[in-house]
């Protein structure tokens, strides 16, 4: 697992012993990043079911202003803040050790996310759960990008959110919702 592009490019990031825990794929990330390389300078950033935090990490690398990290495991967060230390970015990022649900909550009202990416652990619909309280968080122009088991069910249309484009990639899909209201 390493940074593809930008500021931190090459550094490796530490991995967990988990198996619980499934880190993207590099190729997976170089879709999701080529699809969304346009959005990522000065943007805000959630990377929600963080994980390793290897999603917001590469976004910081290629010049988010701020990520802010979700992830209710404790062994996921200890890694996302290894891994920012190791990348010298600790100081333009949070990392929140609540489920994505608290989080939501928890955030400040004049907090809205440009992009926010979404991971979740497989086979729980945790995607179909998360939109709607994700999207009232969203900047007006922002992107939800959402990586899951291509089994899995997700909206069109979620709110004023509607599907973009769809990747597939393997096992995996790559859906990015994009706001109606914007167009």
């Amino acid at each position: 697992m390493r940074i593809i592009t930008g500021t931190a490019r090459g550094r490796k990031l530490k991995a967990p012993k988990n198996l619980n825990i499934r880190p993207t794929s590099d190729s997976v990330k170089e879709a999701i990043f080529s699809a969304v390389q346009f959005d990522i300078e000065g943007a805000v950033i959630a990377d929600l079911f963080a994980g390793t935090g290897q999603i917001g990490i590469e976004a910081l690398s290629r010049g988010a202003k701020r990520v802010y990290f979700a992830d209710n495991s404790p062994e996921s967060t200890a890694i996302i803040r290894e891994n920012l230390k190791l990348c010298n970015f600790l100081e333009i990022s949070e990392v929140s050790p609540l489920t994505v649900a608290a989080f939501l909550k928890k955030i400040p009202a004049d907090v809205k996310f440009d992009i926010a990416f979404l991971d979740p652990p497989y086979e729980q619909n945790l995607i179909n759960r998360t939109l709607p309280d994700l999207i009232p968080k969203m900047s007006r122009n922002g992107l939800i990008v959402c990586e899951y088991e291509k089994e899995c069910k997700v909206p069109d249309v979620c709110g004023i959110y509607k599907i973009r484009k769809t990747y597939r990639h393997g096992k995996k899909n790559v859906t990015i919702y994009e706001n109606i209201a914007a167009e």
